[in-house]
């Protein structure tokens, strides 16, 4: 059995990690188009700012490809997959034939049409460890940088280069940061932080166009007619699952690549996983993509698991992040901005002076989201809860408790959500 798996990030390393779990001997190709062993891409965001150095980046010891007889491609970009052929097309014309193959290449930077932004030097994307290492070779140079969206990507990039004590400006069109993974008051308890410390936050408006003169920036012109003084912007709107090198290889691409609960596509025999990949919802079943980094973990090891004969289904994507800034932990998973008439019941505990918050989001007295900031140390009950859909009327009065933790579950919940995991470990 000869796998291939195209992509070198934490989707790859599950799928690695259980294909040799099952098979120990068939040979394991990565191509990979970046230079890097597989990293923690959130720590690019510390990298930058000199909070860690490029030792602490990497994400497996140094010789797991050499222990797990794994073949490892660097600087090396697949550019086609002709399925009949099983086979892979890289950029410097050489092919790669495989049997099984998983596509976890990850999702590309959108950089939306902005006028002005051709031929500009200092436009910057931030979701990779080259990304990084550019901004850090002109910081000496930066004064005022312009950051483009106010999500999860734009806020490291914005705490990165202010640990570098440089001045920033967050543009963000929603109403507040973090809008896709937090709700209102947890939004504005972010931004509130993060103006303290220095960083200007801008909301519900966005960049039209970048100023200046040849590759040079001055500025950019927001939509409300206001302008910002700057030398460089950083565009953090968003990624796309990298599929567009699959056109014409018949594997069936939406926004994703479609797969099935195994993680297989509409080709037998390949795979995807991770932010290229469009799989089901763990609450609605519906296929989307699901940029989130234990998730495609898991989804590796789903599709690695099927790779090598053995039988696992993918649970469905469950939308969580976690994130600190300046010191203020934050968790957001499942159901965090409920329609109003979806039969949902919200609990809220607010200390915004604190920048303390918790909300539990309930559906048929099951726990469906929740969001966390300034406690997060217990959010992998919550997790299980939403995951084994555990009726949580016999401790609902307590899951606003900081404290709220294992002695405040019944026996036979705790031993439903934790008793697998002991008897695995022993």
């Amino acid at each position: 059995m000869n796998y291939v798996i195209i992509g070198n990030s934490v989707a790859a390393v599950g799928a690695m990690r259980a294909i040799r779990g099952i098979d120990k001997e068939s040979g394991i190709t990565v191509i990979s188009r970046e230079r890097y062993q597989a990293y923690g891409r959130p720590l690019i965001s510390y990298l930058l700012g000199g909070l860690i150095n490029e030792k602490r980046m990497a994400y497996l010891p140094p010789d797991f490809c050499e222990k797990n007889k794994i073949n490892l491609l660097l600087e090396s970009e697949a550019v086609s997959v002709d399925a009949k052929a099983k086979s892979i097309k890289l950029r410097n014309g050489d092919q790669i034939k495989y049997d099984r193959l998983l596509i976890a290449t990850g999702g590309d930077p959108f950089v939306p049409p902005i006028q002005g932004l051709a031929g500009k030097e200092r436009v910057f994307t931030f979701t990779t460890w080259d990304d990084a290492a550019k901004l850090k070779a002109v910081s000496a140079e930066i004064e005022h940088a312009v950051v483009i969206g106010g999500g999860l990507i734009g806020l490291k990039a914005a705490e990165g280069l202010h640990l570098l004590g440089k001045k920033v400006t967050i543009v963000e069109l929603a109403d507040r940061v973090l809008s896709a993974a937090f709700d209102k008051p947890a939004g504005r308890i972010i931004a509130k932080k993060m103006k303290t410390n220095g960083i200007d936050v801008i909301t519900e408006d966005t960049v039209t166009t970048i100023n200046g003169n040849g590759s040079v920036i001055s500025g950019v012109t927001l939509k409300s007619g206001d302008t910002i003084d700057c030398d460089t912007v950083i565009v953090a709107i968003g990624v796309r699952p990298a599929a567009s090198f699959l056109n014409g290889s018949g594997i069936e691409v939406n926004r994703g690549v479609l797969v099935n609960d195994h993680m297989q596509t509409s080709i037998k025999n390949i795979y995807a996983a991770g932010d290229v990949a469009e799989a089901s919802d763990f609450f609605t079943g519906q296929k989307n993509p699901m940029p989130i980094w234990p998730d495609a973990y898991i989804q590796g090891d789903v599709a690695g698991t099927d790779m090598a004969g053995g039988d696992k289904k993918y649970a469905g994507g469950l939308a969580m992040n976690s994130i600190e800034f300046f010191k203020v932990p934050t968790i957001s998973m499942g159901i965090t901005n409920p329609a109003d008439d979806g039969g949902f019941e919200v609990l809220l505990y607010q200390e915004p002076e604190n920048y303390c918050y918790r909300k539990i989001v309930l559906k048929e007295n099951c726990l469906v989201g929740a969001v966390l900031v300034g406690v997060v140390d217990r959010a992998g009950i919550f997790s299980g809860l939403i995951r084994e859909k555990v009726d949580v009327t016999p401790f609902k009065d307590s899951l606003l408790d900081a404290g709220f933790g294992f002695v405040n579950l019944p026996r036979d919940v705790r031993n439903r959500l934790f008793a697998p995991q002991r008897k695995q470990q022993f």
